[in-house]
Parts: C-alpha cells; structure tokens; sequence
C-alpha cells in the first residue's frame, strides 16, 4: 500500500524541556524507545495499560513515516522498591509468591505471559525486547560500582545510596530544584543509614531470610526500582537515545533518579526526549487496589465488551489528557466502535465499481492523508483523528477510496478496522434463509418476511434492507449480553424519584455481590414477618454473576413488590445505597445487611420511633464517642446515640432532600455508616437506637472475606475521609449535649 509521501514529523510534548518538539532522530532513520514496562506481581490495571497505548501510537506514528524503531519495554520481576517501600519490608512480588504457593520467579512468569496477552489483545505492538531486570543484575552492579567510585554513590553496612548532593542537575525533569522540599514529595519511611534523609537506595542488603538476592561485591542483596531501568535503557539503546515514556506518576522520583544515575554514570545527557502520559482516573478518583477500581481487561471481558473498545474510549482524549473511566464510557465508546466497524462493512459490501480518473483517486487520497497526519502528528492529537476518520466513513466518497484511507488511518490509530469486517460474517444456511425472505418480499409477502426477520433476531441475527441488498450480521457478544436485562454502571444513570410522593410505607433496600445463600435468607425473613405492612424491596445486584442475576430476575417477576437493578460492575458502597435511596418509594428507607435476618416485626417499632420529628435515624445497633477518636458500641443500651450501624439503618424518606446523599468517595462500607449519621445529626436530628428490634446478626461475608491487612486498609482511609470532614463538630456528639445541657 501506497503511503503518502510527505515532510510532515510527529510533534509531541517533551517534559525535559517543557515544550513541544518535533521529534528529529539522533541517527537519521531510526529511533531508539524506552518503555517503563510492568512489575509482574499482579496484572497490569487499566491505567497501566494506557501508558503503553500512548506508546504504542507514538512508535506506530514514527514507523508510519518510514522510520525504524528499536523499542525496549523492561520487565520488572525482582520485586521494585515503589517510593522505597521495601525498606519497611516489603517485597509484593515475594509477597504474592508465598500467598500463592509459588516461587517468585514462577509467578512472575505467570504475570509476565498475562501481561503480554493483555497487550495483544489491545494490539499493542511488541516490543523489540522485553528484558527482564533478573537477567541483567551484573550490568546493575557494573554502573553502581562506577557510581561509587565517581563519589556520587556511598555504602553503608551493604547498602548504597546515591548522593542527590553531589548530583548538580538533579531535579531537572520535575522540577523538584529545592532537594529541601523533595521529602515531602516523597512521603516514605526514612531508612536512618543514609547521610541525607532525601538519597535514593541503588543496592539493598538482603535481611535474614530473603530468597531473591544476588551476590556483590558488597554482600548479598538485590536492586532499587530505578537502578535497572538505567542498565537496561544503556545495555540496548546506548548512552544516548531518542525517546523514553511512562506515565506521569513515574516522573518524580523514578524518572528523575533515572536521569541521576545515567547521566552521573555516563557523564553526558542519556535522553532527548522525555514523554509521559496523564492518569486514568476511574469515576472520578486515582486506581488503586485498596480502592476496589483497579480494574484489569478481564473486567471488561466479563461484560462482553470488546477490549479495544477500552483502546478506542483512550482515542477519545488527549494523552496529555486526564480520562476519567467510567464503565457508563466504555459501554459508548463499544457502540461508537462498532458503528464504526458497521460502516466498513457496508462499505465493503456496497462497493461502488464506478472509476474516477486515475490522477484524481490519487489526489484525494493524498488530502484526506494529509489531513489525517497534520492532526496526530500535532503532539498526538489522535482524538482529532478519530474525528477525521468519522469525517471520512460519513463522507461521499467512492467506497473504495473509503476503505483505502480507513486502513492507512488504522495503522496508527491501531483497531483492527479493516479485519474487523470477518466479524460479520454470516453463515451459508443463514444466507439460504435470507435468500428465502427475498422471494417473500419480491411477492409482497411482507408478513412471512417480517416473521422470518424476527425468527433470525431471536437466533441472534440482525437484517438490514438497503436500497441495493439486504445484509445480515450475527450479533456481537456485548450485544447479547445487555439484551438479557437492563443494566446501569453508574447512580448518575438512575431515575431520582424522592421528591416524588410515597406510595408505600417502608423500602427496604438491600446490596447484594455473589451472595445467593445470605440474600435468600434475608429476603425470607422480610417475607415473613412484613405481610400487613405496605412495602417493596429494592435489591442492587452491585455486579454479581449471572447465575444469581437470573435468580433475582425470577423472583422479582414472582413478586411485584420486589424491584431489581442491576449493577455491571462492582460500584462502591455509598454509590450503591445513593441508588436504592433514589429509587425508594417509602416513607421510610431501611438498609439492611445481608448479615442480618429478621426475627420479628421491626416496622412498627421502627415507625413508631420515626413518628417523632426530631428522631432522624433509628436501629439497633448504636454507637457512641467521647471524642470522635474511638466509637464504641452502645452496649445494649436504649436512647440516643452519635451514629448507627448499617446492619439495620432507618431514616424517613424526607429527610434525603434535606440532608442529601451519601458521600461517593466511600466505596467501602466501614464507617459510610457514622459519616452519613452525622449528616443527619448537622441538620438538628437525633439518632436513637433501640436494641430491642427483632434481628439476628450472622458473619458478615464481605468482612470476613477479606484480608485482615486490606480491610484495614480501607477502613483507616474512611475514617479519615470521615475525620477530615468532621472533625472539629464535637458539638454533634451525645456526650457535649448534654454537657450543655
């Protein structure tokens, strides 16, 4: 294929000089790459992976021009040290050797092919090499036995360090000039062996106990996390080569301690141009594992969602770009997608034979070419060419013009456009089907036509008539799987009704993940002991199976008071309870526990606490403070208290339009439950607790679920997102009212 032959060179936004540039190769015709590649102790998540799309367009952008590039994407398997983590103990990747019966270097293997799929499946280009810091451990040795003999590097009982002091150029990339202000930066535990609190660890003594280590000639020990990209990027690329990318979070303090040390070891600037992509935020706040939004491609394939609908949604913002994921956007960059992926299909089957002039074919290629280039090659500007390549499948052009630039555009935006056209391949007993409805529709026999239509629905074919032909497609997996029941990814995407009058007395709102046996024993209970009371169950199925999806499908159409909705993915708690809140009918809202199993009638003790205005939340399970530091359990205790659990949460439905939602920063339970108590307590309300409810409290599943040190984790972050907003309202609590008093 023909490519246009023009002067046009990527122009893109190096972060060494803070300005863009346009890339000129330090060799003429070839352009040497860096990639910060993954540490191979989990799978890569999706902000990992659009790091390496950006990369991925930036070299598919170079080699388009004619240019050869060597690239070189490290694999970290020896346990890095993230901000120095390892000098508090911990190594992940030994860590999830042990969990998992494995050796280190088994699962990093194990890691490493899943990461290399996840990239095929993305048709992320491979690299040239993949090296492997496990394998590169004497060239390690080698730069920081320079490094300590220059004096820029010191040993302390088998550790070295690198003196940021006797490195002058240090903080040139981030801009961290101030070595002062560097520790705030860096937020670590600091390791009492170094002569300045801000040095960066090059070799680390291996403790007693240790498996992955190697011998020096400073005793037995194992790598920093920056130390092996600087041998790696010299090993392959020279002491000075074109381009190095990652993702913004590796600029401070892994890319500037990368410079320090290739450049002290060389004596001369490594890099010419330094790249970095902007985060992946997901619903609006930074991945994490701890966070529950770490999602990884398999949570995409899960939903039937073509991976490269995530590679299309990243086309859709600059990488220089913040992107917020949502599952809501991913679903519409899928349809948007596969619109595309339609049009050029029927392009390619209603191709338009007729010719034009030979010079005038060419010359319209040539401008739609060029108009595609100037835009991604004006600093990556590939949301603008996804705009173009719109512009073009719209267009008037002949079709086989169309499919001439479609597949040029395509092998820098990189989505597969032109093969995607066997995915609507249609098989020979369906086209003898369709041959049939044509003879229907050549007599008028619109009726037998239209039925044969519907047959080939229900068998998951879709027809479409044109003015020329009739084409048939089989329906693709996403579309399948949303036509089982309505889903929604978001509480942004459900109906508010509470400023609606109630019709019901009580809603009784339920959260259930894969928990058929709990949810089953939850919903008996309420059965049995609410027949003379007016209410409906809510029940947020927050991304379970589709076994239990089913079920509750079932039972909601055997029970008319029973409504369900479905969740794609695994929201967080309070955005979960938002939607139960938004579409509850009741006068009174209560959330249970699947933990909790009902022993008796709660709805009338708990009405008749509600009916006195002043009471804005009742349950049995109270808690109190002295001083906002520790809630203690109300011991058994009838009266008012600081907060209640959310077991068994009852509040009057009024009070949402006053009071508001819950605060969505809380995706995990523990302590949502006392943050939105003093929501209601800010408006003048008291929580009472009556401990006499008829209720059973069980094990609670998702507690015991979970590891001791995550659920930890994610508690202690509550309590500060509750701190930080409550902290200095002591004047809420029981005990200073009636100090007042």
């Amino acid at each position: 294929m023909k490519i246009l032959n023009n002067n046009l060179s990527l122009q893109i936004f190096n972060t060494l000089n803070k300005q863009t540039e346009t890339i000129v190769p330090i060799k003429a015709g070839h352009i040497s790459m860096y990639t910060c590649g993954p540490t191979v102790y989990r799978d890569a998540h999706i902000g990992n992976l659009r790091s390496y799309l950006m990369a991925d367009w930036i070299r598919r952008c170079l080699e388009y021009k004619g240019l050869k590039v060597t690239h070189i994407k490290n694999i970290t398997d020896v346990g890095h040290m993230r901000q120095e983590v390892l000098e508090q103990g911990e190594d992940k990747i030994v860590d999830a050797a042990i969990k998992e019966g494995k050796t280190a270097a088994e699962i990093a293997d194990f890691y490493s092919k899943r990461f290399f799929k996840d990239e095929k499946t993305l048709n992320i280009l491979p690299a040239t090499i993949f090296p492997k810091a496990t394998d590169h451990i004497n060239e390690i040795i080698e730069i920081i036995a320079k490094l300590i003999e220059k004096k820029i590097a010191y040993t302390i009982d088998g550790n070295i360090y690198f003196s940021i002091q006797n490195f002058k150029q240090y903080g040139i990339l981030s801009g961290n000039i101030k070595i002062n202000n560097l520790l705030n930066n860096l937020r670590i535990e600091q390791d009492s062996n170094k002569i300045n609190p801000n040095d960066f660890t090059l070799w680390k003594k291996a403790e007693k106990g240790r498996n992955l280590k190697w011998e020096s000639p400073w005793g037995e020990g194992f790598p920093g996390w920056h130390i092996e990209c600087s041998a790696m990027s010299i090993k392959y690329l020279g002491n000075f080569f074109d381009i190095h990318t990652g993702g913004v979070d590796n600029i401070f303090p892994h890319h500037e301690d990368e410079i320090a040390q290739s450049e002290a070891y060389t004596g001369n600037s490594v890099v010419k141009y330094w790249i970095h992509g902007q985060h992946l935020l997901a619903d609006g706040v930074k991945m994490s594992k701890s966070s529950g939004n770490s999602y990884i491609l398999n949570d995409l394939k899960k939903l039937k969602i073509d991976p490269l609908a995530f590679r299309y949604l990243c086309l859709t913002t600059k990488y220089n770009s913040r992107l917020n994921f949502t599952f809501s956007s991913l679903k519409a960059s899928q349809k948007a997608l596969f619109r595309l992926q339609e049009r050029i299909w029927i392009a390619h089957n209603d191709i338009n034979l007729a010719t034009n002039e030979q010079d005038y074919y060419e010359n319209t290629t040539e401008i739609w070419e060029k108009k595609f280039l100037q835009c991604v090659y004006n600093n990556l500007d590939l949301p603008g060419g996804l705009s173009i390549t719109w512009e073009l499948m719209k267009s008037d052009l002949n079709n086989k013009i169309k499919l001439e630039l479609i597949e040029k555009f395509d092998k820098i935006l990189g989505l597969k456009l032109i093969s995607s056209i066997k995915n609507f391949k249609t098989p020979t007993n369906i086209q003898k089907i369709i041959q049939k409805r044509e003879k229907y529709r050549s007599e008028k026999d619109y009726n037998s036509a239209d039925r044969v239509r519907n047959e080939l629905y229900n068998s998951s074919y879709i027809i479409n008539d044109y003015t020329s032909k009739t084409l048939v497609r089989p329906k693709v997996k996403w579309e399948k799987y949303n036509n089982l029941w309505q889903t929604y990814s978001s509480s942004k995407e459900i109906e508010n009704l509470t400023k609606n009058n109630p019709n019901k007395k009580f809603s009784i709102g339920i959260v259930t993940f894969n928990e058929l046996t709990e949810l089953k024993r939850s919903i008996k209970s309420i059965f049995k002991f609410s027949k003379n009371n007016n209410i409906e169950i809510l029940i947020i199925d927050n991304g379970s199976n589709h076994k239990i999806g089913r079920w509750l499908e079932d039972i909601s159409s055997k029970h008319e008071n029973i409504t369900v909705i479905h969740i794609d993915h695994m929201i967080g708690e309070a955005e979960a309870k938002n939607i139960i809140i938004k579409q509850s009918m009741g006068e009174i809202i209560i959330l249970l526990d699947l933990s909790i199993e009902l022993s008796g009638n709660i709805f009338e003790p708990i009405a008749k606490a509600l009916s006195d205005k002043n009471i804005g939340l009742t349950g049995p399970y109270g808690l109190k403070t002295n001083d906002l530091n520790h809630f203690h359990d109300g011991e058994g205790e009838y009266g008012y208290m600081d907060a209640m659990q959310f077991y068994c949460f009852a509040f009057r439905r009024d009070l949402v339009n006053q009071v508001g939602f819950m605060r969505k920063s809380f995706r995990f339970y523990r302590n949502l439950d006392i943050d939105y108590s003093f929501q209601i307590k800010n408006y003048g309300y008291t929580i009472l607790a009556d401990p006499n409810l008829p209720v059973i409290k069980h094990q609670h599943s998702v507690w015991n679920s979970m590891l001791p040190a995550t659920r930890d984790e994610l508690s202690k972050k509550n309590y500060k997102r509750f701190l930080d907003k409550w902290r200095n309202r002591i004047d809420l609590l029981e005990i200073n009212k009636n100090n007042n008093n």
